[in-house]
């Protein structure tokens, strides 16, 4: 995670071409053109050893005898040289380079170690090249140069992306940078999204990925730029020749593509299926339009069009707005008899400008509607230019006013009678299209990402209690498992690692031959009308398979009896499994409760992978369910289990009571605590998991975890809660404080916190004396990615309230930090705040921080003599006099 000297690479002043030639057609040749004509307004240098001179450009025979060193340079030559190349520019001093060369094989590694002690990042190879618009540099061979804009495009394909600025260009959609990654050996999609993240050029960032090179990088950096702008991504290879075998129903069911959508779902990442949608997306959200509903209102004068972008609209789970009274009899006022009289507002064919921006300004203020989409259909009776010039004057007007908050969209229908129109729209910054289709489809890419910025933000509930004797129990059974030389659990230790965990598990006895069957069964009988019996064997892991699982017994003759039938059929169908003897349960009867699934296995892209979904013997074959990233809470959980279609089941429906949501997604969390907890879990679930409005009950897992020799497990792509940092210290005055890494649910504790701040400590912590208390606000302070930032809160004993917060940001690099603490003003002078910079401090050299810096005001005096003892070095800004920067080196 590094965006060291990637500065060089996108703001350089010097740019080198290595393999400059004058040969038409070459790639050479292109790349000089390119670089020329652009309107760099930087310096170009040409190296080649056979020419002085290209197209009237000085050439050099050699990098060393370039006059300037370069800060980026541009490789073009044969595979076999590139590593030398990489060398020799790394040690004339240059910071980054494109390689667009292909071919490499082996050699790829080979050019990284050359690069490596300079710390030269590469770009590429195998790409086309960089081209920044707003700078006018094109170093890339593609045919044409890119529109300026505020469009960051990301792209794997080079083909692709030539394409994209072709459709992008005639629909006046320009770009801040198109990047073409090539092979990623070095720079990657993390890497970018890290930088273009703080990139104040690009409003917006576009990405076609075929493959990610390192997950828990990309994961991490997805969820800082999505917080900050629209990340647009088309994924490819979204179908596979067929899932890897897998001894769980989950490893059959969580394919790769269905991880990626996963993953995009948790970093607030916009995922669209084809060019024409990622076209879609990016017209509206280049255009930025801010969207504080879901509700539409179809302005239109052609009524059948209108109908269609109502049944699109409704068709992708999208909101018809419902004309309020008080807009319809406007509506009436101004409008000819015959108009539709409701939404879509069909004004009719012969509508002209007067009558568009009439029906506009009242929709504009309609409060029933969040957004309106206007089409105009080519009538003999209509002047398409003339209408939208009237849209736009109303649009324009209203937005002159200050009052306008609703986003417009347009689909002028035609083709040479609507370029002018679209032209006019697009020089406005109003996203335009060309069917209503592709309206619609533009429209819910914006309900999209106004629903994962919300998503993004949501407070979650405390998660359950944590118990380490819970976790000691788990450690010992897997810990004789695995002595044991097996990796399967039986049901019976699977079931008492669960139990463990606090998750609702069927009692079960266990009998070694059918007597012992008949026994346990004249037990349960007592208490229940009827019992189950299952084959336990570490050979069988799906039972119903062969004949292993015999329900609805109900004597102990008839459980016996069953017992012997399924020892031969089993020996049959599977005659070398062992058999360690039965499974004796209760008839679960609970009629209307519902089959689920909660499972998880290893991604070998993203590592552990939560799967939710419909349950039971056919679980294959419904192929209804939903994957997430660990760890979860209860927000996380509760989006999981909704992206299922058996969600619309255990909501109720006619007679049938909702189901206990609440106990669902708390297995959820607690199967992610499971996970995490215990790295040597390689495969769980709980099928079928039945959930009803009592809550749930397991009756059936499985588990398998790490043969003796088997590698590490593939790290969580999301760094968990880090508990190893919780400790306690005592406070003179206060007691024993708990101190902890924050939490999402500790955004509850900061409304107090602040009451009992006193104006001049706020400011003198955020240089402002009154911060807005906003949940967006406070969600930034409280839900933070561990893996880039730690934060440390101090916890009254007893109440819990909020005393203290010390925080460290980390830049992308993870090699500086920036550190900030705020304590509540009357716990000042008590040693909190000393202890809880001690506690950041080793927290800082423990993940191999180099230097943690700080800005303090200078009548801070407090603070700088603290920061002074701790060891950091202070010097006055050269920006602000009135502040101090400090710095400790670790």
């Amino acid at each position: 995670m590094t965006v060291r000297n990637l500065d060089a690479l996108f703001q350089p002043r010097c740019v080198a071409l290595v393999g400059a030639s004058p040969e038409p057609g070459s790639v050479g040749e292109k790349i000089v053109r390119n670089l020329l004509e652009g309107g760099f307004g930087g310096k170009i240098l040409l190296v080649n050893p056979r020419h002085r001179e290209i197209l009237g450009q000085p050439c050099y025979k050699t990098i060393d005898e370039l006059p300037f060193v370069p800060d980026l340079a541009v490789v073009a030559t044969p595979a076999q040289t590139v590593p030398d190349v990489v060398s020799q520019l790394g040690a004339k001093g240059v910071r980054a380079a494109v390689v667009v060369s292909a071919g490499l094989g082996a050699l790829k590694q080979q050019m990284l170690e050359r690069a490596r002690p300079y710390c030269l990042r590469i770009l590429g190879p195998n790409g086309i090249g960089l081209i920044l618009p707003l700078a006018g540099l094109n170093a890339s061979f593609a045919h044409r140069d890119a529109p300026k804009g505020t469009i960051a495009f990301l792209s794997q394909s080079g083909a692709l992306l030539t394409t994209v600025i072709d459709w992008a260009a005639g629909r006046d959609i320009g770009f801040s940078h198109v990047v073409s990654l090539g092979d990623m050996a070095d720079v990657d999609f993390g890497d970018l999204l890290d930088y273009f993240a703080g990139d104040m050029e690009s409003h917006a960032i576009l990405i076609y990925m075929e493959a990610l090179s390192n997950a828990a990088k990309f994961v991490s950096a997805a969820r800082r730029a999505a917080r900050v702008k629209p990340v647009i991504v088309v994924k490819s290879g979204r179908h596979e020749a067929g899932a890897r075998a897998a001894l769980s129903h989950t490893g059959a069911l969580a394919g790769s593509d269905a991880a990626y959508d996963a993953a995009f779902r948790r970093t607030g990442l916009l995922r669209v299926r084809t060019l024409p949608d990622m076209f879609a997306a990016a017209e509206v959200l280049a255009r930025r339009p801010k969207l504080n509903g879901e509700r539409l209102t179809i302005l239109t004068n052609g009524g059948g069009a209108g109908v269609l972008a109502v049944d699109e609209l409704q068709d992708a789970g999208g909101i018809v707005a419902k004309l309020d009274p008080e807009t319809k009899a406007k509506l009436d006022a101004v409008l000819p008899h015959g108009w539709s009289g409701a939404n879509p507002v069909d004004i009719i064919g012969d509508a002209g400008p007067d009558r568009y921006r009439v029906a506009l300004d009242v929709l504009l203020e309609d409060k029933s509607a969040d957004a309106i989409l206007v089409i105009q259909c080519p009538t003999a009776l209509a002047d398409p230019l003339a209408n939208a010039q009237a849209v736009m004057s109303e649009y324009n007007a209203q937005k002159r006013d200050g009052t306008l908050v609703k986003p417009l969209l347009t689909c002028w229908l035609g083709e040479g009678s609507a370029h002018a129109s679209r032209a006019l729209f697009a020089k406005d910054k109003v996203p335009t299209f060309e069917t209503p289709s592709d309206a619609i489809t533009g429209f819910m890419q914006l309900v999209r990402y106004a629903r994962a910025q919300q998503e993004l933000i949501q407070t979650p509930d405390a998660g359950p209690g944590c118990d380490d004797k819970d976790a000691s129990e788990v450690a010992r059974i897997i810990a004789g498992v695995r002595a044991s030389g097996r990796t399967m659990l039986n049901a019976i230790e699977a079931k008492a690692v669960f139990a463990a965990e606090g998750i609702p598990i069927a009692e079960t006895i266990v009998a070694r031959d059918v007597t012992g069957v008949k026994q346990a069964a004249t037990r349960i009988l007592t208490q229940n009308a009827a019992c189950v019996i299952k084959i336990l064997s570490p050979d069988i892991t799906h039972k119903s398979d062969v004949g292993g699982v015999r329900l609805g017994l109900e004597s102990p003759e008839a459980a016996a009896i069953a017992a012997g039938e399924m020892l031969e059929r089993v020996a049959s169908v599977k005659p070398e499994a062992r058999i360690e003897g039965f499974m004796v349960e209760a008839m679960i009867r609970r009629p209307g409760a519902h089959e689920t699934i909660v499972g998880m296995s290893v991604d070998n892209t993203f590592g552990p992978m939560m799967l939710f979904g419909a349950g039971g013997t056919a679980v294959e074959v419904i192929a209804d369910r939903a994957l997430a990233l660990p760890p979860l809470d209860d927000v996380l959980a509760r989006q999981m289990i909704k992206e299922t279609r058996i969600s619309k089941l255990l909501a109720g429906y006619r007679d049938r009571l909702p189901a206990d949501m609440a106990a669902l997604s708390n297995v959820l969390v607690r199967v992610s605590r499971l996970i995490v907890r215990h790295p040597e879990i390689r495969e769980l679930d709980i099928n079928p998991l039945i959930v009803d409005e009592k809550g749930v009950l397991a009756l059936d897992a499985r588990i398998r975890v790490a043969g003796e020799n088997e590698e590490p497990r593939m790290a969580l792509s999301i760094r968990p809660y880090p508990s190893q940092w919780e400790t306690r210290f005592d406070i003179a005055g206060v007691g024993e404080v708990m101190v902890r890494p924050v939490r999402p649910e500790d955004e509850r504790l900061y409304e107090m916190f602040f009451a009992k701040m006193s104006p001049e400590d706020v400011r003198m912590r955020f240089f402002t004396p009154r911060v807005a208390l906003s949940h967006h606000f406070l969600a930034r302070l409280t839900q933070i990615d561990y893996a880039r930032e730690m934060a440390f809160v101090a916890l009254a004993p007893g109440s819990g309230e909020l005393l203290g917060v010390v925080r460290l940001v980390l830049d992308p690099d993870l090699v500086n930090g920036e550190y900030g603490i705020l304590l509540r003003s009357d716990q000042k002078g008590r040693g909190l705040g000393w202890r809880l910079m001690q506690h950041l401090i080793t927290y800082a050299r423990a993940e191999g921080i180099k230097q943690i810096t700080g800005l303090v005001l200078s009548e801070n005096t407090t603070m700088i003599e603290m920061a002074r003892r701790l060891g950091f070095k202070m010097h006055v800004s050269d920006e602000d006099p009135e502040v101090v920067e400090v710095r400790l080196d670790l």
